[in-house]
């Protein structure tokens, strides 16, 4: 992989989904990064994180949506009401986020960890 900036935001944007995934990890928590003995994971639906910086700084709450495409993800709670009165999920970076708390009832996200760990 190459060091110019340019390159690396090119192999960003252009990168395919499968490969986006890992490019979505999030950090894990003081205590799950002790539990875990990993640094961080990508991101899924059903994960609490806490919102570390933005709008919606310390805010915590369940991951609707993980939108691989747009590199965001959609938090319950992180919200913005629409001039028409509808509310609408505000879009957060992974990187601004701190996972708390883990969905662990997927087999192959265990197989993941116990893989990383």
């Amino acid at each position: 992989m190459s060091k110019q900036p340019r390159k690396q935001r090119k192999a960003r944007f252009t990168a395919p989904l499968h490969e986006r995934h890992k490019l979505m990890s999030v950090t894990l928590s003081e205590e799950l990064r002790e539990k875990l003995e990993t640094r961080s994971l990508p991101v899924r639906k059903g994960d609490t994180v806490l919102v570390m910086r933005g709008d919606f700084k310390e805010q915590e709450g369940k991951v609707e949506k993980v939108d691989h495409r747009n590199y965001c993800l959609f938090i319950d709670g992180v919200s913005v009401q629409k001039p028409d009165g509808n509310q609408t999920y505000h879009p957060v970076h992974p990187s601004n986020v701190m996972m708390v708390d883990l969905e662990l009832d997927d087999e192959e996200r265990n197989e993941v960890i116990e893989r990383k760990g």
